[in-house]
C-alpha cells in the first residue's frame, strides 16, 4: 500500500463526519451570496421551499394592483367594462311608464339616483305611509285588469317621487309586496297586500293612472295627505253606467254579433234576449254569493235556449247565430289578453293564474251552452255543424255591426265617455282589415287576426301615449269582433253530437283564434315604441330581460 492509498483510508475527524456534509463523489453546490440583509415579514414563505417568489419591485398585496391572473382579452365579469357602463338619461317629456319600466329593466346598481319630485317632511319621506299608498295603487290597477308590468311601473313611480329610491316592487296574481332599503346597512322594510277582489271599471282605472301621473310630474305638487283624499275618492266613485244600461250593453252585443256571422233581424232580437235573460240570471247568482264559475254557466244557457227553440219550431233563420252571439257576450278576451301579456313579458306566475282563470270560465261556458245542447238535440232541434261553412260577406252590415258591438263592450267595461268614440272606430277598423284579408284576400281567419289584433294594439298604445293613461281603454272593447265566438259554438255542437274529433278540431281553431289576438295585440304595443323618443336611447337599444337560448 502506498502512502498516498494510504491516506485516503485514514479515519477522519467527527467534524468531517457531519451530516450536513454531503458524501463523497456528490458535488456540492455553493450557498447563494447573500446580497445584503433585509428584514423578512414572518408569513412570507421560507426560501427553497419550491414556490416562485414574485420579483421584490412587485408589492402583491397592493389594492391598486391587479392580480397575476387577470388578463385583459379575459376580463372577469366582476371588474367594470372598459368602456364603463352605459349612462341611462331619463327624458323627462317621455311618459311615466316608459321611464319607470326603463328603470324597472335595469340592475338595481345601475339606476340612476332619483330627483325627489314631491316635498316631504325634513327628516325624511315616512317610509311606512308611502309603502302603503303604494300598495294601494297597485291594488286598483291590478283588480282594474292592468298588466304586471304596468302595476310595477306605477309602483315604483310612487315610490320613487316620495324619495324611496331603494325599493323593489313585486307582483303577483293575488300579491302585491314592496322592498325598501334605506341603506346598505339598514334592515329593509317589506310591505305586502292581497287582492281579493275583482271589478271591471275603466273610469276608475284612468282615474289611478291620473293620480300616479301627477304624483310623478315635477310641476305637480301632490302630497302624501292629497293622495289618500283622492285615492279615496276614487274608491267611492260609483260606476258611470246603471246595473241595467250594462244588460242592455249585453244584449246589443250578442245582436250585433249574431249580425256579424250572418244573422238577419230575427236572429238579432232572439240574440238580445237571450244574452240579456243570461246576464240578469247572471246577476242573481251573484246576488246569492255564487262563484263566477257557475255564473258563467248560468249566463251561457239561455242564448243556446233561444237557438235550439228557434230550431225545433221550424223557424227558417241561422239558430247559430243566436248561440253565437250569446257566446260573444261571455267569452273572457279581457283576460286572456292580460294573460298573454304577462307571459311575454316574463311574469309567468301571474300568466299562469290569469289563463288558469281564464279556462275556468270557459270550462263553465262549455257546460252551460252543452247542456242545452244535448237536450235540444234529443228535442229534435236540427243543428247543422256544417254550417260553419258558410260565410257571410256583408261588408256594409259586418262594419256597422263591430262598430255597434265594440261601443257595447266599451259600455261594459265601464269607460269613460270621451274614450268610447275612439275605441269604437278602433274595432270598426279592426274588422275592416279582417274583412279585407279573410274574405276579400283568403287569408288564414288566424293570420288575418293576428294583423287585425296588432293594428289594435298599435293604434291603442298611441291613443295612451298621446293621453298619458292606460292603454286598456283604448284596446280590450276593440278586439269585441275578433272573439272567436263561431269557432267555439260550432265545436261545442260537434261534442254535443257525439263527433268528438271535430269538436276538438273546431275547439283547437277557436283556441289558436285567441292566441293570435292576444300575441297580435302585445306585438302592436311594442311595435308602437319604435315610434317614440324612449328614454335610455343614449344606452343603446331598449333593455328587455336577457332570455337563455336553449341552454
Amino acid at each position: 500500500m502506498t502512502n498516498s492509498e494510504a491516506e485516503d483510508h485514514k479515519p477522519q475527524s467527527d467534524e468531517a463526519r457531519s451530516a450536513f456534509v454531503p458524501p463523497s463523489g456528490v458535488v456540492a453546490q455553493a450557498p447563494p451570496v447573500e446580497e445584503e440583509s433585509s428584514t423578512t415579514s414572518e408569513f412570507a414563505l421560507p426560501k427553497g421551499f419550491g414556490v416562485p417568489q414574485t420579483p421584490a419591485t412587485e408589492s402583491e398585496g397592493s389594492a391598486f394592483n391587479m392580480p397575476r391572473t387577470y388578463s385583459a382579452k379575459q376580463a372577469p365579469v366582476a371588474f367594470t367594462p372598459p368602456g364603463g357602463i352605459p349612462r341611462v338619461d331619463l327624458v323627462k317629456d317621455a311618459p311615466w311608464q316608459d321611464r319607470m319600466r326603463t328603470m324597472l329593466r335595469m340592475p338595481v346598481a345601475e339606476r340612476p339616483v332619483p330627483e325627489i319630485v314631491q316635498k316631504t317632511e325634513d327628516e325624511g319621506p315616512a317610509v311606512p305611509r308611502v309603502l302603503d299608498l303604494t300598495l294601494r295603487v297597485g291594488e286598483l290597477l291590478l283588480a282594474g285588469g292592468e298588466g304586471a308590468e304596468d302595476v310595477e311601473a306605477a309602483m315604483f313611480a310612487v315610490c320613487r317621487s316620495y324619495g324611496l329610491d331603494r325599493c323593489e316592487p313585486g307582483v303577483t296574481f293575488t300579491l302585491l309586496s314592496i322592498s325598501y332599503q334605506p341603506s346598505l346597512v339598514d334592515d329593509p322594510v317589506t310591505a305586502s297586500r292581497t287582492v281579493r277582489r275583482r271589478g271591471t271599471d275603466y273610469t276608475r282605472l284612468a282615474a289611478v293612472y291620473q293620480l300616479v301621473d301627477d304624483i310623478s310630474d315635477d310641476e305637480t305638487e301632490v302630497s302624501l295627505e292629497e293622495s289618500y283624499r283622492r285615492l279615496a275618492e276614487i274608491r267611492r266613485n260609483r260606476h258611470p253606467y246603471s246595473g241595467w244600461l250594462l244588460t242592455l250593453a249585453t244584449g246589443l252585443l250578442a245582436g250585433a254579433a249574431s249580425v256579424l256571422v250572418g244573422g238577419d233581424v230575427i236572429v238579432f232580437v232572439a240574440a238580445v234576449v237571450g244574452a240579456m235573460l243570461g246576464d240578469r240570471l247572471a246577476w242573481l247568482c251573484a246576488g246569492r254569493g255564487l262563484p263566477e264559475f257557475y255564473q258563467f254557466t248560468v249566463a251561457a244557457m239561455p242564448a243556446a235556449a233561444m237557438g235550439a227553440a228557434l230550431t225545433i219550431a221550424h223557424v227558417d233563420v241561422r239558430a247559430s247565430a243566436v248561440i253565437t252571439g250569446g257566446l260573444f257576450a261571455l267569452l273572457p278576451g279581457r283576460a286572456l289578453v292580460a294573460g298573454v301579456q304577462d307571459g311575454l313579458t316574463g311574469y309567468y306566475i301571474t300568466a299562469a293564474a290569469r289563463l288558469l282563470e281564464v279556462m275556468y270560465f270557459y270550462v263553465g261556458i262549455v257546460i252551460g251552452v252543452l247542456v242545452i245542447l244535448y237536450f235540444g238535440v234529443k228535442l229534435g232541434a236540427e243543428l247543422d255543424p256544417d254550417a260553419a261553412q258558410l260565410s257571410s260577406n256583408r261588408p256594409g252590415w259586418q262594419i256597422a255591426a263591430s262598430m255597434l258591438l265594440t261601443l257595447a263592450f266599451a259600455i261594459l267595461l265601464q269607460q269613460e265617455r270621451s274614450t268610447v268614440l275612439i275605441v269604437t272606430l278602433n274595432g270598426g277598423v279592426a274588422w275592416s282589415v279582417y274583412g279585407a284579408m279573410h274574405y276579400a284576400g283568403e287569408i288564414s281567419p288566424v293570420a288575418s287576426t293576428a294583423v287585425a289584433a296588432g293594428l289594435v294594439g298599435l293604434f291603442g298604445q298611441l291613443m295612451s301615449r298621446y293621453r298619458f293613461a292606460s292603454a286598456l281603454p283604448y284596446t280590450t272593447a276593440a278586439i269585441g269582433p275578433l272573439l272567436p265566438g263561431s269557432a267555439t259554438y260550432f265545436g261545442l255542437l260537434a261534442i254535443a253530437k257525439s263527433d268528438v274529433d271535430e269538436g276538438l278540431v273546431s275547439l283547437t281553431k277557436a283556441a289558436a283564434l285567441a292566441m293570435a289576438i292576444a300575441i297580435g295585440m302585445n306585438l302592436g304595443s311594442e311595435i308602437s315604441r319604435l315610434f317614440m323618443h324612449l328614454p335610455g336611447a343614449t344606452a343603446g337599444a331598449r333593455r328587455a330581460a336577457k332570455r337563455t337560448r336553449g341552454f
